[in-house]
């Protein structure tokens, strides 16, 4: 199966060919990029230590804050699918709880991951055609400046078990709400994205690699010029299906009061698809 190509950060074209990417599948792969790689693999061995305790039962997560820890059996269903994704969770907002042995770490990588995110958005702004440019009620880059909606996700699909119920797989194909998902390659294979032919590509999952995908709220604020993108994870097979995945999305998110488009601003976008998923 075909791999998505990989941008280096520090090429004189990286944004260009960053958005290309974008533009033509949903997806961008960065290498040679400035999150530390050592503190990525650092916070998923701790959280891979948090997931196996008991102490994750006491941080179950709040309905109205949304922060916390999702067991397996609250996990999203993805739109248009009936069965729940073989995943368990913990949601980590600026205001939101985290285990005190966790919290530094977790806290740094949430505000450097952040800052390199509005760059990133700064790069699509700078290469969307200036009819796409002028559809942005403000700059990407300030759609999220200071907003505590912006999510840090860990993510925890437990080893195969042979239990599971039939049809299940880690990540139903889905889209994200958001307008970016900033990604670190997860520390097993299996992440996926769908081309316009309803075919599929292998996100590549060399380590230190970042990729990065289309939300929603993009595609609403560019009226369709970058296109969310359907993606998914599959389960291992083989020795794999022993292992577990660990996965850190960051998912930006504006300001309830940015205004995305005429038909939304970004909490009634947000407020609609959170019914959808039935976790609101």
């Amino acid at each position: 199966m075909q791999q998505l190509p990989t941008v280096d950060y520090q090429a004189p074209d990286a944004a260009k060919q960053f958005v290309e990417s974008l533009r033509s599948t949903g997806f961008g792969v960065l290498k040679n990029h400035p999150i530390p790689q050592e503190l990525v693999e650092s916070i998923y061995k701790n959280w891979q230590e948090f997931f196996n305790s008991e102490e994750k039962h006491a941080f179950l997560f709040n309905k109205e804050t949304q922060d916390g820890y999702f067991p397996p059996d609250v996990s999203e269903v993805a739109k248009g699918f009936t069965i729940k994704d073989i995943k368990e969770y913990f949601h980590v907002y600026p205001k939101g709880r985290v285990p005190a042995q966790l919290d530094a770490e977790i806290r740094e990588y949430y505000r450097l991951a952040n800052e390199f995110a509005a760059q990133l958005l700064s790069w699509v702004q700078a290469e969307a055609p200036e009819d796409v440019r002028a559809k942005f009620s403000i700059d990407l880059k300030d759609m999220i400046k200071e907003s505590e909606q912006t999510l840090l996700r860990v993510l925890h699909y437990p080893p195969m078990t042979g239990d599971e119920e039939p049809g299940a797989i880690r990540a139903a194909a889905h889209g994200d709400i958001n307008l970016l998902t900033v990604l670190p390659a997860a520390n097993e294979p299996g992440l996926q994205v769908q081309r316009q032919d309803g075919s599929w590509l292998d996100v590549p999952c060399d380590f230190g690699n970042l990729i990065i995908n289309i939300g929603d709220m993009l595609q609403e604020a560019s009226g369709g010029y970058f296109p969310s993108t359907i993606h998914r994870v599959i389960n291992p097979t083989g020795k794999a299906s022993d292992k577990s995945r660990i996965s850190l999305p960051l998912f930006l998110h504006p300001r309830p009061d940015v205004v995305l488009s005429e038909r939304y601003t970004a909490d009634s976008y947000l407020q609609e698809r959170l019914q959808e998923l039935g976790v609101k």
